[in-house]
């Protein structure tokens, strides 16, 4: 036999804290950016984007009903992201200026876009006005909205309101023309259909509208909006009455919730002064002297 050491099959001696170290799982690797629930806000947001952008598609077909059912999901979404974000602790200043944005083409471009494809081009030019009118007048809305957020919080009682008809509301109300006359249609009223699409009909829609949008007019948010007991149950009873309205004419009940919308605003506004008041009488009350 030779005399050179033997080899050591096993490899060189390790510690047994090394083979410890070697045992333990090995830890995944993190990965930096945003959470999925912080992203799903902005998801919904973009889907909002695209269903307006597929209303102006239908109405450039004429395919007048499709094109009110997609803002009426644009406007469905958008009372859902913000919610969701505050919910999920996802709120940012990314999210609500692409809120804003989509919102400016949802509800400003996109009806206006639509009465326009549906009477206003059988006015010329002259038909195109009013569209102007009011998507500039959403476009300054929004932009009030959005400098609002960075100024200094108003009184406790101006929380359950907006200043001026929020974009959503707006673009209901503005296509009121659209909802009557494809209710119209469908019941063969040729005479309201014709009025449903006559551009001056159309035109005093939008230039009231944008009017609305732009005043300093004080309208419940509903944001925090509490119920008298007595009214709870009416309340429910009516609102069972408007999904099975909706279901079976959905024209007639989306243009009849933009006529209950309008005449909420009187009692929105005198809501607003009561609450004004008492916060001032309470605010001399307590005033020393």
């Amino acid at each position: 036999m030779s005399d050179a050491p033997r080899p050591d099959w096993h490899g060189p001696r390790v510690s047994p804290i090394t083979r410890i170290r070697r045992l333990r799982p090995r830890a995944r690797p993190r990965f930096k950016g945003q959470s999925f629930n912080r992203i799903v806000p902005n998801l919904l947001t973009l889907i909002g984007l695209c269903a307006g952008l597929t209303a102006l598609r239908f109405a450039y077909e004429g395919r007048f009903g499709p094109a009110a059912v997609a803002i009426v999901v644009a406007g469905a979404i958008d009372g859902l992201d913000g919610r969701l974000a505050r919910l999920l602790k996802a709120t940012s200043r990314f999210g609500a200026e692409l809120d804003s944005l989509a919102d400016f083409l949802c509800f400003g471009v996109a009806p206006a876009f639509i009465l326009f494809c549906w009477s206003l081009q059988w006015a010329g030019g002259i038909g195109y006005v009013p569209c102007l009118i009011f998507a500039v007048c959403m476009a300054l809305r929004l932009a009030r909205f959005n400098a609002a957020l960075d100024g200094a919080p108003g009184p406790a009682y101006t929380y359950n309101f907006f200043t001026g008809v929020p974009a959503p509301a707006g673009a209901g109300v503005v296509l009121f023309p659209l909802f009557l006359g494809l209710e119209a249609r469908q019941l063969g009223w040729d005479w309201l259909l014709s009025f449903a699409q006559f551009p001056l009909f159309s035109a005093l829609v939008l230039v009231g509208t944008a009017f609305l949008l732009v005043s300093t007019l004080p309208v419940w948010s509903f944001k925090n909006f509490k119920v008298p007991h007595e009214y709870v149950l009416p309340m429910l009873l009516g609102a069972v009455t408007f999904a099975a309205v909706l279901v079976a004419e959905p024209w007639a009940a989306l243009a009849a919730a933009g006529l209950i919308y309008l005449g909420m605003l009187p009692f929105s506004v005198r809501s607003f002064h009561r609450l004004k008041r008492e916060a001032e009488d309470r605010r001399e009350a307590d005033s020393p002297g």
